[in-house]
């Protein structure tokens, strides 16, 4: 099942949309992912001068030969760049101390809108699900986002406990959203590793998903 999860601004602040059963050749999505990885570079640059002017340099060729290699790249990559400065011991210090929203090396993304990025997504030929958001608590998007054609919550998460998943599975039967899951692995390295594969999404859950995307390319 192809997929991505795609960074959208909302209020200067990061809404993560994921995306699946989408059509990697969409020329509309290919375009509009390059001009993502623009930003994102901008924004690399940015902080590794802000984390100097802070007094703690990183060196950011790593970076930027992976930006080249055609990676994604972001906070993760400067937080393991500080590790490896010996700036702070772990990623999660580093989003901590620097890199956090409002923190003294975070850069405010700009881009697309949510709904933008739902649009993008249909575009593609795929369904849009709102990531985590018992993580990024931005639970007054839930209605406008459904509005705007919003496909499922995200309500299965490696940080989402038992009342939490419950809690979501109401918000999206309330908007008539369906659901979908997983653990959020982002690779071999941050607090999630030990949880890839653990978090599964129910089959009927899965169904229900697919059975959006088929409906989506018929149409």
């Amino acid at each position: 099942m192809p997929g991505i999860e795609i960074s959208a601004v909302a209020d200067g602040r990061d809404v993560h949309v994921l995306a699946y059963f989408i059509d990697t050749a969409s020329p509309g999505l290919i375009a509009f992912l390059d001009r993502q990885r623009e930003d994102r570079l901008r924004r690399v640059r940015m902080m590794e001068e802000r984390l100097a002017a802070l007094g703690a340099p990183i060196d950011i060729d790593p970076v930027l030969a992976d930006a080249r290699c055609g990676r994604s790249v972001g906070r993760p990559q400067i937080a393991t760049a500080l590790v490896v400065a010996g700036h702070v011991r772990t990623r999660d210090e580093a989003f901590d101390r620097f890199l956090g929203f409002g923190g003294p090396a975070f850069i405010p993304r700009e881009g697309a809108s949510p709904e933008q990025v739902v649009a993008i997504v249909h575009a593609a030929g795929g369904v849009a699900s709102l990531a985590h958001p018992g993580v990024t608590r931005r639970d007054h998007l839930i209605p406008s986002l459904a509005a705007a054609g919003l496909d499922a919550i995200e309500v299965r998460h490696s940080d989402h406990d038992e009342a939490t998943e419950v809690r979501y599975r109401a918000e999206a039967r309330a908007h008539g959203l369906l659901v979908s899951g997983g653990s959020d692995f982002h690779g071999p390295a941050g607090h999630r590793i030990a949880r890839l594969g653990i978090v599964t999404l129910p089959q009927a859950d899965f169904n229900r998903l697919r059975a959006a995307a088929d409906r989506r390319r018929v149409h």
